[in-house]
């Protein structure tokens, strides 16, 4: 192998590699699981050393996305279900999702991949199913591409203040014909299979003389996770380990009798415990400032406090 190749290999596993999760995920995997539909849009909070660079560049929890196609017999296509089974030859009545993924391409994983992982789902509002079937298509047609790692240095650069990037630095995102018609990254890959039947997420809108709106397509190379949850287009299907509705189910939920409180994983504080210590010192402030019962001890006070002034 070449070394640069090598090199290359060793850094993106350090990278993509997952850190043991700390605390349970926020979602209930298994209600993921059934209530997940076909051209569903999953976000992942990601544990890896990449994520935390999205998330910290992206501004937001969500550090990967991936486009639920659902088990091999969904796809209405025979052709498309052929191409899913030569990327993927494990069950098929398991629950599959199709990703961009650093150093792996356009890939189909499991659902299961992610149980430990907190996710969140959005549902494109309204998308009939024929629709739903050409997002599928047009995102399985990316099946093998290579991940576009410059584009995720291009939408890195440009989401800093443009006019402080020096010109040699900045993105190249708008040149014709930039980047690889071969190469993707996970949510530009969705944005597009949805532009590709004119399904918004985020388009720019553009107010016209007599008051009404026009939407203009947005790039789709510069899409993150975040812009599905903030899409006001798809519907956010949150998957919690107690769901309250119809009864007031919280209050049976299996809170901590400890009146503890979590600044973070490990951080905990008493509150009312620290409350009651200040308490006891203002008592203690109180008491030292009220009047002794005993004369003497109000002389030796008196004496105490001259001796200072006189200091």
């Amino acid at each position: 192998m070449n070394p640069a190749a090598w090199v290359g290999k060793k850094i993106v596993g350090w990278l993509t590699s997952d850190r043991v999760p700390v605390q349970p995920p926020l979602c209930d995997f298994d209600r993921v699981r059934y209530e997940v539909r076909p051209c569903d849009v999953i976000l992942i909070e990601g544990r890896s050393r990449v994520s935390e660079i999205i998330r910290t560049v992206t501004q937001s929890p969500w550090s990967h996305s991936a486009l639920y196609i659902g088990r091999i017999h969904d796809i209405d296509d025979r052709d498309l279900c052929e191409k899913v089974r030569s990327f993927y030859d494990g069950d098929p009545r398991e629950q599959l999702v199709i990703e961009a993924w650093l150093g792996k391409g356009t890939v189909v994983n499991p659902l299961e991949k992610y149980r430990t992982d907190s996710l969140r789902v959005c549902r494109p509002a309204g998308l009939s199913r024929q629709d739903a079937q050409h997002v599928l298509k047009f995102a399985l047609q990316h099946l093998g591409f290579e991940y576009d790692l410059r584009q995720l240095l291009d939408l890195a650069r440009f989401l800093f203040p443009y006019s402080v990037i020096p010109r040699r630095w900045r993105s190249s995102l708008f040149e014709h014909n930039a980047g690889s018609p071969t190469r993707s990254v996970c949510s530009s890959m969705i944005a597009a299979a949805f532009a590709s039947v004119r399904f918004p997420v985020l388009p720019v809108l553009e107010t016209l003389h007599d008051g009404s709106l026009r939407m203009i397509p947005r790039n789709t190379r510069l899409f993150t996770p975040r812009d599905f949850d903030y899409s006001p287009y798809f519907d956010i299907i949150k998957c919690p380990h107690t769901d309250f509705t119809g009864s007031p189910s919280y209050r049976n939920l299996p809170w901590d009798e400890q009146g503890r409180v979590c600044n973070k994983m490990g951080d905990y504080l008493t509150p009312k415990r620290h409350a009651d210590a200040i308490q006891h010192i203002d008592s203690v402030s109180v008491t030292d400032s009220a009047e002794p019962e005993n004369p003497e001890v109000q002389t030796t006070v008196e004496a105490v406090t001259a001796d200072k002034t006189h200091e």
